[in-house]
């Protein structure tokens, strides 16, 4: 990990959506593990950034800088990319029945701001840029997911673009991050501290990937060091039923069966039948390879990374890693 932390010491980076539970961590680890000459949070809400800086402290205050700005807005964009080496893009609205509700406000942040930023990119020279994703873009039966898997598709094709500039761009896509604000996590624990006396589940059958905050944002550190462009990266982690999940955060407590919600699948799914063609497999992640022929795998080869076998599909059903009951309360135990 400390190689691949070595790979931004003396960058300027930029991180979209940097006042989010992701980017608060990714700063956060940046600035006490390597030495980054410049960290920028870009994002729209002025008082997350107030709240950033307090938390923070004023001791990092010669690196940071807090921009005010939408990844909508190109030209804001753009003033914030001047001189900046690395990008991490992790804006995005995620919410999916939010989505569903508000399709045009979900394609203009999810899918014309993955446009900016790579314009923006391009047009100040920025080296490496790498988007979250989520598994909910592979296959997506939600706006969110096929926001996301365009997405995707924009920043993959975006090495056509850049010639001679040498710019990289890069997708990783992982699942359901433990204890992030807006998961079922937080709200099972609340629910059981406010004494309810059942909990809901959408559907008894339902599983779904799970990963802490902080191997996340290892995950897309190490990807800096290992991207060529072009690659989905997809790290191995370990599902868990949602009753599962309802039993170890409220023990003894019944669950409720109400019925999914718009846009919900049963199981999620980071790697397709169709994606198998392309995926190669290293011990801990599979790399999705871009269809173009600007690209080779050879260097992955040499890490020793091996073609997944055809039709393979990496879902959270299939999964044959699981969480447990024990394995869940240390993962949450690390999540603090």
């Amino acid at each position: 990990m400390q190689d691949a932390l070595a790979e931004l010491e003396g960058c300027s980076v930029l991180v979209t959506g940097g006042t989010g539970s992701f980017g608060r961590r990714f700063v956060e680890t940046l600035l006490t593990r390597a030495k980054p000459r410049r960290v920028i949070i870009f994002s729209r809400d002025e008082f997350k950034q107030y709240e950033m800086q307090q938390h923070l402290g004023p001791e990092w205050g010669a690196k940071l800088r807090f921009f005010i700005g939408d990844v909508r807005d190109r030209e804001r964009l753009e003033l914030a990319m001047r001189e900046v080496d690395v990008c991490v893009h992790a804006a995005a609205l995620k919410h999916v029945p939010a989505a569903e509700y508000n399709p045009m406000e979900c394609i203009h942040t999810n899918v014309y701001g993955a446009e900016n930023v790579v314009r923006a990119a391009l047009n100040t020279g920025v080296k490496k840029v790498v988007a979250l994703s989520t598994d909910k873009a592979a296959n997506p039966i939600n706006l969110y997911g096929a926001s996301k898997l365009a997405a995707d598709k924009i920043f993959i094709a975006a090495n056509n673009l850049s010639g001679s500039l040498g710019t990289r761009f890069s997708v990783v896509r992982y699942g359901n991050v433990v204890g992030s604000r807006g998961s079922v996590i937080p709200l099972f624990r609340k629910m059981v501290t406010d004494g309810a006396t059942c909990l809901p589940i959408t559907d008894d059958r339902m599983t779904r990937f799970w990963i802490t905050l902080q191997h996340g944002v290892d995950f897309v550190v190490s990807c800096f060091a290992l991207m060529q462009g072009g690659e989905i990266f997809v790290p191995k982690i370990p599902s868990m039923r949602m009753v599962d999940v309802a039993r170890t955060l409220g023990p003894g407590l019944p669950y409720k069966v109400v019925g999914i919600r718009p846009g919900e699948k049963l199981h999620e799914v980071m790697i397709t039948e169709d994606d198998s063609r392309q995926t190669f497999e290293l011990a801990d992640r599979y790399v999705i390879e871009p269809t173009f022929t600007f690209w080779s795998h050879e260097s992955y080869e040499r890490l020793g990374a091996k073609p997944v076998p055809d039709g393979f599909r990496y879902a959270s059903d299939t999964n044959t890693q699981w969480l447990d009951s024990d394995s869940l309360t240390k993962l949450l135990a690390e999540a603090l």
